[in-house]
C-alpha cells in the first residue's frame, strides 16, 4: 500500500506527497538543526518518527475525509520509547507533541500525558513501516553539560530544543509541499559577516562627524571596550554603562563582531518596553539595512503597499515564525515565554537562539518572581547551546548569588565606578517625607519638573492640586499609547522651547522615554526605579547637574501594589545611608538586599523544583510549567479606546470584516489594559461594546483628555507597559 503525508484537493494522488519523501525530509532537516547542539542523532530520529502513525488506512482514510480524527503522533513515541530506552523518551515529548504541543511526562491514568499516550492500547499499529525505515540504531549520550544544581532543568531544556528542531523542520517541509509560493519568499536574509560590515560603515560615518565632546570622547571609549571584549570567548558578559554613555550601539557592535570571530549566526536584542522596543529596532534598521532586521512583538504593524518593500514585509512575517533573521529585537515576554512554552508555534524558533548573541537590555528589569528560572535559562544557554550574552545596565542586578557555582560573568568596561562619575549628570538628595501640597509646592517651585509616583491615583490627585494651566501634564497608563504619545510630544516641544512644563505621572515614563527635565522628583520606590527616573533629568548633559529628589509620601499615600512597598522598604535605608544612592555599590547592596530577602520567591510558582522532580524518570511536566511561567499576568482585559478617525476606520474595517493580525496590531495603540474587577463594572455599567471579540468603550464619557480610562471607584494600582 502507497502512504501519504499531505494530501491536495484532488483525487489524483500522484500529485500527493509520500510519506517517506517526508519522513526523509523532515529528518534530514530536524538534524540538520539539532547538529548545532551536537544532538544530530535527536533530531534526526525525532523526524523519522513524528508521522509514522500516517502508515495506517485509518489515517490514509482520513486524507480523503478531513472530518475523520486519527491520532497519528502516538505511534511514533511508543515505537521511540520502546526502542532507545529511557533517552528515547525525549523524542516521545518530541513526536507526540509535534501538533497540540509537548504534554506533561503525567502517569497512565492523566489522559493527554506523554506516559498515557505510551500506554494507551487503541493506537494503530505501524510498526511493520517502521522497521523499513532508516533509524538511528542508537542515541549516544546526552552531550549536555547539566547544571551541578539543577541537572532537570538541563535535560528538560535540551527535550524542548529537540522539539523544536522537529517543530520547524516539519513545518518548513509541509509548506514547501502545501504552499510553495510562501515557502519561496523565505529568501536568504544578509550574512552575519554583512551586518558586521554595515555597521563598522556606519560607526565610522557617525563618529566622523560627531564634535569632540567630553560625552563623545566617553562615549568612543566605550565602544573601543566593547570591541576589545569582543575577542573573548563566548560566555557570559556584563556591560554596566550609565545612561547617554551609548550601550545601544556598542552593544551591538560587540555582538556582531563576536559572532563574526567565533562562528555566531545572529543576534538577538531582548527589551523588556515598547518604549525602548521600537526606538531601538530604528536604531538598528539605520545602521545594518531594514532587510537584517526582525523587529517582533505584539505591537509591530506591518503594511503591505504593492511596491518594492511588499516582498520584505512578507519575508519579516514568516521570519517571526522561526526567528531565521541575523538580527531579531524582541521584548522579555516573548523570548522568555518562548523558553518555557510548550506550544509548537512559539517552541518553533527555540533552535535558532542556539549559536547567538543574545543581549538583554535594561537586564534589571528581569521580573523577580521568575528571576531563578530565566537566569537558568539564560545559563543553560551559555553552557550547552554556544550562545554568548551580555546583560546591559546602568544599574546591574547582582546575580552571581543565582549562577551556578561553576559560572561568573565578565564585565566589559575595565572600571565602571570610573565610568559612572564621568558621566555623572545628576545629584540625588533625601528629600524626607513629604505631605501632598509640600510635592505640589516643590513641583510649583521649579519652571520645568517632573514628578513619578507609584499609583494611578496617586498621580491623578497630585496633578489636580496642581492647577489648571496650559504646561501641566498628567500621564498614565490608563491613557491609550497614542494618546500618551501626542501628550509627550506636547511635553517634549515645551520642554525644547524652554517653556514652563510641569508633569506628574506613573512609573511609564521611567524607561526609555526621552525626556530631559532639570528636576526630577520620584516617590520612593526600588533603587533601579529611582535610576530610571534620573534618567530623565538633565538626560543630554546640558546643564552641569541635574536634581533628583527622593521623597515619602507622608502616611505611606501612594505605595500601591505590595512589591512597591517591598522595594521601597529594601530602598530607603540605602537612601538615607548613601551620599548617592545611585553609586555603584548603592545599587550592588540594594539588588543583594533585594534577593535575598526575596529568597524562594525569586522562583515564585515552583519551576525549578518542578523539573528537578522528574529528573530521573524523565518525566517532566511540560505544560504545567509553561502554564505557571507568564511575565505578564493573564489576570487583565484590554478595552479598545475610539480615540481618534483611524480607530474608528480600524474597528470599521473589524465589523465589517472581522479581526486579522494585522488589524488587531493597528489596534493595539488604541487600548488600556484593566484588572478584573474594573472590567467588570465597565461590563455591568454597559460601557463597552464587543466587536469581532474586541471589547471597545463605547461610552467614551469615560476616557478624560487628561487622566484617559476613569473607571469609577478606581482602586490603587500600579502602572507597567510590558508587551509581548
Amino acid at each position: 500500500m502507497d502512504y501519504y503525508a499531505h494530501s491536495l484537493e484532488t483525487s489524483d494522488k500522484t500529485s500527493w506527497q509520500p510519506l517517506k519523501d517526508h519522513l526523509r525530509a523532515v529528518a534530514d532537516q530536524a538534524r540538520c538543526f539539532a547538529s548545532s547542539f551536537g544532538a544530530a542523532e535527536f533530531g534526526w530520529a525525532a523526524g523519522v518518527l513524528h508521522d509514522v502513525g500516517k502508515a495506517t488506512k485509518e489515517f490514509q482514510l482520513r486524507l480523503e475525509d478531513p472530518r475523520l480524527r486519527v491520532d497519528h503522533s502516538s505511534a511514533g513515541a511508543r515505537i521511540a520509547a520502546a526502542k532507545y530506552g529511557p533517552l528515547g523518551l525525549i523524542i516521545a515529548y518530541a513526536v507526540a507533541g509535534h501538533h497540540s504541543g509537548i504534554p506533561d511526562g503525567g502517569d497512565k491514568a492523566a489522559e493527554g500525558s506523554l506516559m498515557y499516550r505510551l500506554s494507551t492500547k487503541d493506537v494503530p499499529d505501524c510498526c511493520d513501516y517502521a522497521g523499513k525505515l532508516e533509524l538511528p540504531p542508537q542515541l549516544p549520550r546526552l552531550t549536555v553539560k547539566p547544571q551541578p544544581e539543577h541537572p532537570g532543568f538541563s535535560v528538560a531544556f535540551f527535550t524542548r530544543m529537540v522539539f523544536s528542531c522537529l517543530v520547524d523542520a516539519d513545518f518548513l517541509d509541509t509548506e514547501r509541499f502545501m504552499d510553495p509560493t510562501r515557502s519561496k519568499m523565505r529568501t536568504r536574509t544578509p550574512e552575519i559577516t554583512e551586518l558586521h560590515a554595515r555597521l563598522e560603515r556606519y560607526l565610522r560615518q557617525k563618529t566622523a562627524g560627531a564634535p569632540n565632546t567630553h560625552v563623545n570622547r566617553i562615549r568612543a571609549q566605550i565602544l573601543q571596550d566593547c570591541l576589545a571584549a569582543a575577542q573573548s570567548e563566548p560566555g557570559l558578559f556584563t556591560l554596566t554603562v550609565p545612561t547617554g554613555g551609548g550601550k545601544t550601539l556598542s552593544s551591538l557592535a560587540f555582538a556582531l563582531k563576536h559572532a563574526v570571530l567565533h562562528g555566531l549566526e545572529r543576534v538577538i536584542y531582548v527589551i523588556p518596553f515598547t518604549s525602548i522596543i521600537e526606538q531601538n529596532a530604528a536604531v538598528f534598521r539605520e545602521a545594518v539595512g531594514a532587510d537584517a532586521v526582525l523587529e517582533h512583538h505584539s505591537n509591530v504593524i506591518r503594511h503591505h503597499e504593492e511596491d518594492e518593500t511588499f516582498e520584505l514585509t512578507r519575508r519579516l512575517e514568516l521570519a517571526e515564525e522561526n526567528w531565521d533573521m541575523p538580527l531579531i529585537v524582541t521584548t522579555n515576554v516573548q523570548f522568555f515565554e518562548s523558553l518555557f512554552s510548550n506550544k509548537s508555534s512559539r517552541c518553533r524558533k527555540l533552535h535558532n537562539v542556539a549559536k547567538s548573541v543574545i543581549i538583554l537590555d535594561e537586564a534589571q528589569m528581569l521580573p523577580v518572581e521568575l528571576l531563578q528560572p530565566c537566569i537558568a535559562a539564560l545559563t543553560e544557554l551559555v553552557r550547552n547551546y554556544g550562545v554568548t550574552v551580555l546583560l546591559c545596565s546602568a544599574t546591574q542586578p547582582a546575580l552571581d548569588g543565582l549562577l551556578p557555582r561553576d559560572t561568573s560573568a565578565k564585565e566589559i568596561i575595565p572600571d565602571p565606578g570610573a565610568l559612572y562619575n564621568a558621566l555623572k549628570r545628576v545629584v540625588v538628595t533625601n528629600g524626607g517625607k513629604l505631605e501632598t501640597d509640600e510635592v505640589v509646592a516643590e513641583v510649583l517651585r521649579h519652571k520645568q519638573a517632573l514628578c513619578i509616583v507609584n499609583t494611578r491615583a496617586h498621580a491623578r490627585d497630585l496633578f489636580e492640586r496642581l492647577g489648571k494651566d496650559d504646561g501641566h501634564y498628567h500621564l498614565s497608563a490608563a491613557m491609550c499609547p497614542v494618546h500618551r504619545a501626542q501628550r509627550l510630544g506636547e511635553i517634549r516641544e515645551r520642554l525644547r522651547s524652554d517653556k514652563p512644563c510641569r508633569v506628574i505621572s506613573t512609573q511609564l515614563v521611567e524607561a526609555g522615554v526621552d525626556l530631559d527635565f532639570p528636576v526630577v522628583m520620584r516617590a520612593i520606590a526600588g533603587i533601579d526605579s529611582v535610576a530610571q527616573a534620573a534618567g530623565r533629568c538633565n538626560r543630554e548633559g546640558l546643564r552641569d547637574r541635574g536634581k533628583v529628589i527622593v521623597f515619602w509620601p507622608a502616611g505611606g499615600e501612594g505605595m500601591g501594589h505590595v512589591w512597591f512597598k517591598r522595594t521601597a522598604a529594601i530602598a530607603a535605608p540605602i537612601v538615607e545611608a548613601w551620599n548617592d544612592p545611585l553609586a555603584l555599590d548603592a545599587v550592588e547592596r540594594y539588588f543583594r538586599d533585594l534577593y535575598f530577602y526575596e529568597g524562594a520567591r525569586l522562583d515564585a510558582r515552583g519551576i525549578m523544583q518542578r523539573l528537578e522532580a522528574g529528573v530521573k524518570s524523565l518525566n517532566f511536566p511540560f505544560e504545567e510549567v509553561a502554564r505557571l511561567f507568564k511575565v505578564i499576568a493573564e489576570d487583565t482585559f484590554s478595552i479598545v479606546i475610539p480615540f481618534d478617525d483611524e480607530c474608528s476606520h480600524v474597528l470599521a474595517q473589524v465589523k465589517s470584516n472581522g479581526i486579522d493580525r494585522a488589524l488587531a496590531r493597528r489596534i493595539q495603540p488604541y487600548t488600556v489594559s484593566v484588572q478584573v474587577w474594573e472590567y467588570k463594572q465597565l461590563c455591568d455599567s454597559g460601557a463597552l461594546e464587543n466587536v469581532g471579540g474586541l471589547e471597545i468603550l463605547r461610552d467614551m464619557n469615560l476616557y478624560d483628555s487628561r487622566y484617559g480610562l476613569n473607571v469609577i471607584g478606581s482602586k490603587e494600582r500600579g502602572d507597567g507597559c510590558w508587551i509581548v
